[in-house]
């Protein structure tokens, strides 16, 4: 098993970021650019861990070198249950250096859209209190 989806299954906040490369990538579902950087994926992780509900890996698929892996999850938002996938590529430390999520059906995506848009201030507000800590 993944220690990103032990992580995860074990809602540890602070596993999931220790994993995350400090230059790491975040492709949103259901945002157009991604997000850049270990503070702001790390506040995604906890927003979307806020709004999904039954959330649980399905399947765990792997490359052979072991660099890139695909978690197939389910879960509720809003009412609406959603099939995704989180793509993971390790950098040469074994962190997370690229964080790809697509989601299915339309109505899901939606559904998180605009949950994840009620908690983005949170999300922000996270980010950049982690950024001034580590200036600090």
């Amino acid at each position: 098993m993944h220690p990103f989806r032990q992580a995860v299954e074990a809602r540890d906040e602070e596993a999931m970021a220790a994993l995350l490369a400090d230059d790491v990538v975040f492709t949103s579902p259901v945002a157009f650019k991604p997000y850049p950087g270990k503070p702001i994926t790390a506040a995604i992780l906890r927003g979307v861990m806020r709004v999904f509900e039954d959330f649980h890996y399905i399947r765990e698929i792997a490359d052979a070198g072991g660099r890139d892996h695909a978690l197939v999850f389910e879960a509720n938002v809003a009412g609406k249950k959603v099939t995704g996938c989180d793509f993971l590529h390790m950098n040469d430390d074994g962190l997370i250096e690229d964080f790809m999520v697509m989601v299915r059906p339309l109505s899901g995506a939606q559904a998180l859209s605009e949950a994840m848009a009620a908690q983005f201030g949170r999300i922000q507000a996270e980010a950049l209190d982690e950024i001034s800590a580590k200036q600090a």
